[in-house]
């Protein structure tokens, strides 16, 4: 991790609010960070980059962007990718959110549609394969499914 980077995009979390956000790790092609807030915790508005985000607490939070609100509840343990987006944040629940981020600093494969404003996490696609049995191989069950 390069600690002597100085960041100074206005909209970076770690800008935006330092004390909910800490770099884990960054490299030439991803920045992970941590986020750490309180039920109650509000955060500015922020933008994030393509990114994977794994939940590693339970949390209610109101994201909230260009007028519109989402109300995103998400167990420990979760796994979602988060598109590109600018928000704010606020913890309406009880408990701390404790997530990871893991920011992709590589440009998308393709163009975005000027006009898609995503907002929160986007919900994942059901697994498919054929369900792990006691004669699924070693590789198999390593990815999880057949």
């Amino acid at each position: 991790m390069d600690s002597e980077k100085k960041v100074t995009d206005p909209l970076d979390p770690l800008v935006t609010d330092p004390g909910l956000y800490r770099v884990l790790l960054e490299n030439e092609r991803v920045r992970v960070l941590e986020f750490l807030d309180a039920p109650g915790d509000e955060t500015n508005p922020h933008e994030h980059p393509d990114s994977v985000m794994i939940t590693l607490s339970a949390y209610s939070r109101r994201l909230s962007a260009e007028g519109r609100e989402l109300d995103v509840e998400l167990p420990a343990g979760e796994t979602r990718w988060l598109p590109a987006q600018e928000h704010a944040g606020l913890n309406i629940g009880k408990t701390p959110t404790h997530a990871i981020f893991v920011e992709l600093k590589e440009a998308a494969v393709s163009p975005r549609d000027p006009n898609y404003h995503p907002l929160g996490p986007v919900a994942p696609r059901p697994l498919t394969g054929t369900p792990l049995s006691d004669a699924s191989s070693d590789e198999e069950k390593a990815w999880g499914f057949a």
